[in-house]
């Protein structure tokens, strides 16, 4: 039976791992003269899980720990093998740069990992950077390695760490390069010194400037002092702490820049410069720990635990490399957390806490409904023109651009744009929560009512007043003009589109796409506004101050910095929702946009169509469609956006739970706070902001 079984699993290429494989690949270890990369190698493969059904890979590992331990002559062999591996590996590149941000910038490095896509790179050898490309081979070996026990890596780097008797040549050339890492890391960030985005990210850099120039200085004493201590080890070394004092200033400083920066704005490259420094530093803080600790007779524990750590993310970097993927989620974060802040900002405009914020919601809300009873029925007569599709497609845009920027300057909301702002302002609340403090869960409660009551009003205003508006307007025109405006074909188009088993739901998920998308937009360039100084440039402008003078010229262009996020975001929203069906055309796929509120402007302009002679079942299965669009935009550009904002703020949010009782609790008590405002003013303290 079991050769049946064996034959099997030869035809089915499923061949039952040998038994011992591991123990095998540990024995040739024992030979001296063996390539030590390809036994490393080798090893690996065996401990990389098969499939990603397989959840053994710890087992094996553990295995192969306890085989090391239990064998005192193989472990020597071991270790002298990786010892001498390493020792004769260029390490330098391996410690400054694996894990860091590179030197090149963002665009280099993007172009530079699709290159290698396109055509691979050839490993050099002699670098250890390289060299663990060839032992991880798999793109993503990196999970398996995350997933990795803490516990066992301790396990194997204090088996690989020189024992007593065996700080040998090859550990000191390891030391040594380690030495150069921590110089290399030190005039790096030292270079700061003159960086002409960090001097005009802060006014008061050149008081720090000192500060970095003295940790070069500092570095420098530190390798020479251990150098001499390696050299004679009777001579006593620097402990390296006056050194990572002063990296640690130079720390704060760069701190100080990046809060700066979230009043003022930043850039995609100051911000890139600050988050390469700031590795850079703790990577040289890591080095320093390593180097002080390996001076003991014995490597410290403390030691292996920080070359421990140092060596994971390492190595889980190095495999990630060239994954365009990971690099672009570690780019965005860069500009991810100044951008929702600015939207969270935004948000808080959005969120009702007292009576007066309520009825000027409504207000506002409706005034948008008005124009986008209009804006709708413009949109209708442009799609009659039948014009080309590149004019279409821009007059389309310019209709919903135009028009939000007209909504947006007037003062008044668009119902489907809150999520993508409020969601900003609870991502910001959960990161500071503490689950087992009742007052942080009952101010999350109290904004989660107020942005649901602010929610259902902007909605009601909008599709209350978009509807009517349309009908009214519909009637006014068709009477100026002795005919329907809407004939009965172009009605049967509208009524059809908001089908809801038709394509009406995807297409209002792209619209909440382009909403959420519209959030980050304003908060780019409210955040560019600030960085740039818009508002003081264009008050410079020698013909602004001649046709206006220069306190008004000032004021004008106050006026386009405050706004100048809201402006784009809503005018490419409106180009968004204006181009996408004219792209869909040309491409041939069914793409095109559903909001909520021209939805409900063109449910009246088709009961215009039909001079209201449509059954009353068809009028409530379209006004059905309309909720289903609704809801989808919300749901999708709020999604979107609590996701974006919690991923910048490296927020895990796992206390799902005890939120979602506290909400349950408020609705059974409380059920009119989520529809309605309270009807005295909040405690201090209460509401968004």
């Amino acid at each position: 039976m079991a050769g049946i079984l064996d034959s099997l699993r030869r035809l089915l290429g499923r061949r039952k791992p040998e038994e011992g494989a591991i123990e095998n690949a540990l024995e040739r270890f024992r030979w001296p003269e063996a390539d030590t990369l390809q036994l490393i190698r080798g090893l690996v493969a065996l401990l990389r899980p098969r499939n990603r059904r397989d959840t053994n890979s710890g087992e094996r590992y553990a295995r192969m720990l306890n085989f090391l331990d239990a064998d005192p002559e193989l472990r020597a062999a071991f270790r002298r093998h990786v010892l001498h591996f390493l020792a004769s590996r260029r390490l330098v590149t391996f410690f400054t740069d694996s894990g860091i941000l590179p030197g090149t910038g963002f665009f280099s490095e993007w172009w530079r990992i699709i290159g290698n896509h396109l055509l691979p790179e050839a490993p050099d050898e002699r670098r250890l950077k390289d060299c663990l490309h060839v032992i991880f081979d798999r793109a993503d070996d990196w999970r398996w390695l995350e997933a990795a026990s803490a516990e066992q890596g301790r396990r194997l780097w204090t088996i690989i760490a020189p024992a007593a008797e065996e700080h040998g040549i090859d550990w000191r050339v390891i030391q040594e390069q380690m030495l150069d890492a921590v110089l290399l890391l030190a005039h790096r960030v030292s270079g700061l010194g003159v960086e002409g985005e960090l001097m005009r990210a802060s006014p008061n850099f050149d008081d720090d400037t000192p500060r970095f120039i003295a940790l070069s200085a500092e570095a420098l004493e530190f390798a020479t002092s251990l150098r001499r201590a390696l050299d004679d080890p009777e001579r006593p070394a620097d402990d390296g702490n006056q050194l990572l004092v002063i990296a640690d200033q130079c720390r704060e400083t760069l701190q100080r820049i990046r809060r700066r920066a979230l009043t003022v704005g930043t850039s995609l490259h100051l911000s890139y410069i600050l988050t390469r420094s700031e590795q850079s530093l703790a990577r040289l803080h890591e080095l320093v720990s390593i180097l002080a600790g390996s001076r003991e007779p014995a490597v410290s524990q403390e030691a292996i635990a920080n070359w421990t750590a140092f060596a994971h993310e390492t190595f889980l970097a190095e495999n990630r490399r060239n994954s365009l993927g990971f690099y672009m989620t570690q780019l965005s974060r860069l500009l991810a957390v100044r951008v929702t802040e600015n939207a969270a900002r935004s948000g808080e405009h959005y969120i009702c806490v007292t009576p007066s914020d309520y009825s000027r919601m409504w207000r506002s809300a409706a005034g948008a409904g008005a124009l986008i009873g209009i804006m709708a029925l413009l949109k209708i007569f442009a799609g009659d023109l039948h014009a080309p599709l590149f004019v279409e497609a821009f007059l389309f845009s310019m209709i919903y651009g135009l028009g939000f920027v007209a909504i947006f300057l007037l003062g008044m909301t668009v119902a489907s744009k809150q999520p993508a702002m409020t969601a900003q302002t609870l991502a910001s609340l959960l990161g500071d929560l503490k689950p087992t403090r009742s007052a942080d869960l009952e101010r999350l409660v109290d904004v989660t009512a107020a942005v649901s009551r602010s929610q259902l009003a902007a909605i009601a205003g909008n599709v209350m007043v978009a509807l009517p508006v349309a009908i009214g307007v519909g009637i006014l025109l068709s009477w100026l003009h002795g005919t329907p405006i809407i004939d009965a074909e172009k009605g049967g188009h509208l009524i059809a589109d908001l089908d809801p088993l038709s394509w009406a739901i995807p297409h209002a998920a792209i619209a909440g796409f382009y909403l959420f998308l519209s959030g980050l937009i304003s908060g780019y360039f409210d955040n560019r506004a600030a960085y740039a100084e818009i508002g003081r440039r264009i008050g410079r402008l020698s013909w602004l101050q001649s046709l206006a003078g220069n306190s008004r010229a000032e004021r004008i262009g106050s006026y386009i910095e405050n706004r100048l996020g809201g402006i784009m975001g809503n005018f490419l929203f409106g180009c968004m929702l204006g181009s996408t069906g004219v792209i869909g055309t040309i491409l041939g796929l069914p793409l095109d946009i559903r909001h909520i509120a021209f939805a409900s402007a063109n449910l009246g302009y088709s009961l215009i169509g039909f001079q209201f002679a449509l059954p009353w079942q068809a009028v409530l299965w379209a006004a059905l469609g309309v909720a289903a669009i609704g809801l989808t935009n919300l749901t999708v550009s709020f999604a979107l956006a609590m996701r974006t904002a919690m991923g910048a703020r490296r927020i895990n949010f796992e206390h799902w739970g005890p939120v979602l009782r506290a909400i349950g609790r408020r609705l059974r008590q409380q059920p009119r706070s989520f529809l309605l405002p309270p009807r005295a003013a909040p405690a201090a303290g209460e509401g968004a902001s």
